[in-house]
């Protein structure tokens, strides 16, 4: 009995890829910090990803794209190599 293939959604196709996002819990344990560790250095070095919010609350959840994080971990090992 041949087996059905499943139809092709054409937003499949055309749907750019979203990027990964982290969560500040995740963003912490990659840059081995606290959570106030990460809020510290957001206050202080206007170079670090603005993070996406999860509503208006001020209690809710933000989100780190993961790319961005990623490009200024690289940015500051390279100023580092300079210096």
């Amino acid at each position: 009995m041949p087996q059905a293939t499943p139809a092709a959604t054409p937003y499949n196709t055309q749907t750019p890829a979203l990027p990964e996002l982290w969560t500040m819990a995740e963003v912490a344990r990659l840059m081995r910090r606290t959570r106030s560790g990460v809020d510290k250095l957001r206050a202080r070095d206007p170079n670090f990803p603005k993070p996406l919010k999860d509503g208006d609350n001020r209690r809710s959840r933000i989100y780190f794209v993961r790319s961005e994080i990623e490009a200024y971990l690289s940015a500051r090992l390279e100023a580092r190599e300079v210096a």
